[in-house]
């Protein structure tokens, strides 16, 4: 009795530290999905020279108002059906971007994500592309340039931008884009002056301030590169305040990934590169690369031709980009799938395939766990039968026990030699939760990482798949003005959930030890806590989990009625 009530306490400290400190462990390690955005402002955007890319990265000393910073500047429109918004001719900088498909809350009249900004503007972020200045005279960072041709960016028609310098070497910037989020940026230098000149691409992305999104050890956000055949995730905005990382590859692409959107340089395939990440004066850091110089002779020209990935990081896309004749190595691991990889992506696409044919994602997670218990029945038909057979030897067990209480190393070999004789394999059980470990986190992976997760709604009040239960009884679901803790605001899943597990395990064989029976009442309400903070996605995952183990479990206990016969003492 003494030991049983050490062990109770024990458990009720474990269980306290599990309740009160997974919130910590799961801030860095889970972080919750779609936290609430904090606004990060930022000021002047001037990075630090850099002699590989001479970048024209200087922005406006004061913040204004976007729309007034975009009108005072020329501009080219930009028009696709996923994009729309403007080249800036004065920098050719591709400085205003807002993508069409994707709104920045679930709100009815939410406006849509805008990924880049001009500098001088709140968050800005564009993207550049120019000439290194060493013994070549490129148009100046303020130049501005001269359009030709189309006067909007299409996917059918590009823009051409011209300027020349005074020593006879004339620029030509030709911009396309596809009907997705791939610009192709052609850099043309014709010389026509008396002696040759080096010519080196080089393109940037500059941002000001860092991600909204939360980085954690399972879900980068920041800086990434594909370099050396290898996918980087870089370290993140600290690291890159206290040195440059830099690196020199044949093919890749970097740039700055969020959890949803990338913008990713990407230089000729073929041609080797030096690339770096770098930080600025006022919270701005750049991803940049350049080229080799080349020689080109009086009246002679070069073209060098690189593309621009920004955009949403959609999974079919990605893999045709990286996949098709001439594509972009890994362009697909800006979607930090990780370890679990090889699961996480057949799940994703079959889940995909089911919210096509059904509509509604969480309709799809249901048939998604229906699929995977029934994949998984035959090994719980298994674990029901070595429960049994564990049931059947537990009164041997028992005598064993009591005989050698003494003696525990010898106890330990006659509880081993009865198994080896009956034929027991106590750890046969623990198969199918073993197995549903991974698919619970590759589970958990898709509904945090994919776009296609984000903002699906379900029934009634749950408008996002991929976030929290909004709900919680605390607040009388919305009605009292006050905002619970984080920590304790239960949504109304998560309390579905909770109630599942608790018949779920009042379904399992009584345990004779009075510690277990209390670890097993208290179990489920633990976990509804732990469970809260996650996608509701991943939730009903779990309730219509636990539904469908309470429907088998009566099944196979009507087929086996000893299983629910508490030993006895």
């Amino acid at each position: 009795m003494k030991d049983d009530k050490q062990n109770f306490v024990l458990f009720a400290v474990i269980a306290a530290l599990i309740l009160f400190g997974w919130p910590l462990i799961q801030g860095k390690f889970f972080p919750t999905a779609n936290p609430p955005v904090t606004k990060i402002e930022g000021g002047k955007t001037k990075p630090v020279a850099n002699p590989a890319a001479d970048p024209a990265a200087d922005g406006a000393a004061a913040i204004g108002d976007r729309n007034a910073v975009i009108a005072s500047t020329p501009r080219i429109r930009i028009e696709t059906p996923r994009v729309s918004g403007s080249i800036n001719l004065k920098g050719a900088r591709i400085d205003d971007l807002v993508l069409k498909g994707y709104d920045e809350t679930v709100a009815k009249n939410s406006p849509p994500i805008r990924l880049l900004s001009p500098a001088g503007a709140p968050d800005a972020y564009f993207a550049s592309f120019g000439w290194r200045a060493q013994g070549l005279a490129p148009p100046a960072a303020d130049a501005v340039w001269t359009p030709s041709g189309a006067t909007t960016l299409t996917p059918t028609t590009p823009v051409t931008l011209d300027a020349a310098n005074a020593t006879g070497q004339r620029f030509r910037i030709q911009i396309a884009v596809d009907q997705d989020y791939m610009f192709t940026v052609r850099q043309t230098v014709l010389n026509a002056g008396t002696a040759p000149v080096p010519v080196a691409t080089y393109g940037l992305v500059n941002r000001v301030g860092i991600s909204k999104d939360p980085s954690s050890m399972t879900i980068h956000v920041g800086p990434m590169s594909v370099d050396n055949g290898g996918a980087h995730y870089r370290p993140d905005y600290k690291d890159i305040d206290e040195a440059t990382q830099k690196f020199t590859t044949t093919g890749g692409w970097l740039g700055f990934t969020d959890k949803y959107w990338l913008t990713a340089l990407v230089p000729d395939q073929g041609q080797a590169f030096d690339g770096q990440f770098r930080a600025g004066a006022n919270k701005a850091y750049q991803a940049d690369y350049a080229l080799q110089p080349k020689q080109v002779a009086p009246g002679q020209s070069i073209t060098q031709v690189s593309r621009f990935f920004a955009g949403a990081k959609e999974v079919r896309l990605l893999d045709r980009y990286t996949d098709q004749a001439g594509g972009v190595a890994k362009l697909d691991y800006a979607i930090d799938w990780g370890w679990f990889r090889i699961v996480e992506k057949p799940i994703f696409y079959y889940l995909d395939w089911l919210f096509r044919m059904v509509g509604n994602f969480g309709v799809a997670i249901i048939l998604l766990t229906v699929t995977i218990r029934g994949l998984l029945f035959p090994i719980a038909q298994r674990q029901f039968k070595s429960m049994a057979a564990m049931r059947a030897v537990q009164p041997k067990m028992k005598l064993l026990q009591e005989k050698y209480k003494d003696d525990k190393v010898r106890m330990q070999q006659e509880v081993m030699a009865l198994y080896k004789a009956e034929k027991v394999n106590p750890l046969a059980g623990c198969a199918p939760t073993l197995l549903q470990i991974p698919i619970m986190y590759a589970l958990y992976k898709v509904l945090m990482l994919t776009i296609e997760m984000r903002h699906q709604p379900f029934v009634a009040w749950i408008k996002d798949l991929s976030a929290p239960d909004p709900l919680t009884p605390l607040n009388l679901f919305g009605l009292l003005p006050f905002t619970p803790p984080h920590m304790i605001a239960i949504g109304v899943v998560p309390i579905i959930l909770g109630i599942s597990m608790y018949f779920q395990f009042k379904l399992n064989p009584t345990p004779m030890d009075d510690t277990q029976k209390q670890v097993f009442k208290l179990l489920p309400w633990v976990l509804m806590f732990v469970m809260a903070p996650f996608a509701v996605g991943l939730q009903v995952y779990w309730i219509t989990s636990n539904v469908l183990t309470i429907i088998q479990q009566k099944l196979l206990y009507a087929r086996h009625p000893g299983l629910k016969v508490p030993v006895t003492k």
